[in-house]
This record gives structure tokens, C-alpha cells and sequence, in this order.
């Protein structure tokens, strides 16, 4: 994963004019869903969990939008919550929104068939989610921190997002403690584990994922719930044991890239050399690391190794037409 670090160092001084232009871009935006409480107890706990994602959010760029109640009542059921949601994504296209973080914090069901996020008043689905965001191509994030959330990873995975769900499927149905340690670890330079100066969404899932195994392990407990982020598109999606640290430890499937590239560059909180970068440099540096990255894992895949590595000589010269400098 530091393949990141180690390719930017390669970027020469030549500037792409349509990339140093002032930035005009759209916005990044994060939604944090705070659902139906359950209890005084649980509503508490999900206020917390929802002040740390907004408080990180200030640290950045970020505009930042809260749904739900607040306190320790959910109030009469009705339908706010859900049409705010809905009116929220269903405008979030990408000439607005240019990275979207979609965060639900609270309890969730499941029927034998169907996996729910519950509001204070009609739930919503993974269907629901999928129509709402029909408008977006763009980057997005989509964590879901509910109890059977599972299935809403297959559901919601798609080309340019990553989801990450608190329970592996819908039968994990006990509370799920894991969207605590996720909204503590996102904000928190101490969990960047590259060292790149920013804690990436793959590195806070990570950490996010082992605090959460050890509750288990040190009360003595069996693990209810297993956390999983799809970020390739294929709705398998990993779990956090696939790595050591940030080095993949476990063979994908034969021509399947592993998850994770797109999430270790996702980072709510940007470090203070990336904030300086206008959007549209960020995303095309990040895109053409990605194809360096896919490239990389097919490289057993060429009979000729000359051909390789012209087609690596590409992507790197593109790269270097990208002017990553803070003192122009």
C-alpha cells in the first residue's frame, strides 16, 4: 500500500494545464444516518459515534449533513428521516458531489430475505439505497454500521465505491459494536498506518475491525459480528485477516484484483498536502495509481515482460504530467 508514496516521488515538474486550473470542482460531502435509538442506552452510544464522523468532517474539506434524532427519545415515527435521506442522495450527482460518504449508525434487521436500516419511522433497504444513488458514477463510500448489514455489501457494490458493513450477512443480528471503533479511528492521525500523514478509510476499517475482534476476545465473548469492505466491485468483498499490518497476506482468486486499493485512498481527513490539491488533481493522480497498482497484479499475465513494462512506462509518464507541488 505504499506503492502511493512511492509513485508520487516519480511525478516530474511538468504541469497539465486543465489540471491546475482554480479548482472549481464540486464538493466532498458526508451524510451521517442516525437511526432509530432502541433504547436511552443505544442512543447515546449513537450520538457519540455520529459527533465523531461530523467532528472529523470539520477538519476538512467536507460539508457534512446529520439525519435523524438526537438524545435519548426517537420522537413520533414519521417519514423525515427517510425523504431527507432521499433527497439528499438523489441530488448528490457527481457535477455536485465529487466524493460522497454515506454513514448509517444504528440497528439493523433482517427477515431471512431482507437486510434493513432502521429510522424512526419506514426503514430503508438496500434497494432503496441502490435507486437513490442511481445518479452517481462518482466516488463513494457507503459504510453501513449496523447489526445485519451484510447483505447490503453485494446489494450496493459497484464500480468507483466502496461498502463496508459492520456483520458479514444478515444473520449477525446482534448489536454491533464495530461503528464505534470506525467513527473513533477515521479522525485519528494515530491509525495511519503508511505513514503518509492521513488515515485512509481501508486503514480505519482495518483498525476499526481488529479493536473490535479484541472486545470479544478480551471479555471472553464469541464473535457476533465480522466486519467486510468491497471496493472492486465484485460484492465479495475481504475481511480485515486477509492482511498483516497493510500487507495482503491471503491470495485473491485468479484474475480478481484484492480489495482495498480504492479505500487506502479515501480519506475523510486529508493531510495538509492534499488539502492544498485541488479535487480533480487528487482523483486523476489516484485513478492512474490504481491502473499502476491493476497493472502490477496482472504483470504474471504478459508472455512478454518488455510489453509489461512498456505499458508501466505509460502510466507512469502520465503520472508525471501530474503537478502534485504545493509551491506553484
Amino acid at each position: 500500500m505504499r506503492v502511493l508514496g512511492t509513485w508520487i516521488a516519480l511525478a516530474a515538474a511538468t504541469a497539465s494545464p486543465s489540471l491546475l486550473a482554480e479548482d472549481t470542482a464540486p464538493v466532498r460531502q458526508l451524510i451521517v444516518v442516525r437511526g432509530a435509538s432502541g433504547s436511552a442506552e443505544y442512543g447515546q452510544q449513537f450520538d457519540t459515534w455520529t459527533d465523531r464522523w461530523l467532528d472529523a468532517a470539520k477538519k476538512s474539506d467536507v460539508k457534512a449533513l446529520r439525519v435523524g434524532p438526537r438524545g435519548k427519545e426517537d420522537g413520533e415515527p414519521n417519514t423525515a428521516d427517510r425523504d431527507q435521506l432521499k433527497d439528499a442522495l438523489s441530488t448528490a450527482t457527481d457535477t455536485k458531489v465529487a466524493e460522497l460518504w454515506v454513514v448509517l449508525i444504528g440497528h439493523g434487521t433482517f427477515d431471512g430475505k431482507t437486510a434493513r436500516f432502521n429510522l424512526r419511522g419506514p426503514d430503508i433497504a438496500t434497494d432503496d439505497l441502490k435507486q437513490w444513488l442511481a445518479a452517481r458514477s462518482g466516488r463513494t463510500c457507503i459504510i453501513n454500521c449496523a447489526s445485519s448489514s451484510g447483505p447490503f455489501l453485494a446489494g450496493l457494490s459497484g464500480e468507483n465505491r466502496v461498502v463496508v458493513t459492520a456483520a458479514k450477512s444478515g444473520a449477525e443480528q446482534n448489536f454491533a459494536r464495530f461503528g464505534d471503533y470506525i467513527s473513533a479511528a477515521i479522525g485519528n492521525p494515530e491509525h495511519d498506518l503508511d505513514k503518509d500523514g492521513q488515515t485512509s478509510l481501508f486503514e480505519a476499517f482495518l483498525i476499526a475491525s481488529r479493536q473490535t475482534e479484541q472486545f470479544y476476545s478480551s471479555d471472553g465473548r464469541l464473535e457476533t459480528e465480522h466486519a467486510v469492505l468491497d471496493d472492486n466491485g465484485d460484492g465479495e468483498g475481504i475481511r480485515a485477516d486477509w492482511f498483516r499490518g497493510l500487507r495482503l497476506v491471503k491470495k485473491p482468486d485468479a484474475g480478481r484484483l484484492a480489495d482495498g486499493t480504492l479505500a487506502h485512498q479515501m480519506h475523510l481527513v486529508l493531510s495538509p498536502d492534499d488539502l492544498k490539491l485541488p479535487i480533480e488533481v487528487r482523483q486523476k493522480r489516484d485513478e492512474t495509481l490504481q491502473a499502476i497498482i491493476a497493472l502490477r497484479a496482472r504483470k504474471a499475465e504478459f508472455a512478454d515482460v518488455d510489453a509489461y513494462f512498456v505499458e508501466l512506462e505509460k502510466l507512469c509518464l502520465e503520472l508525471a504530467k501530474i503537478d502534485t507541488r504545493k509551491d506553484k
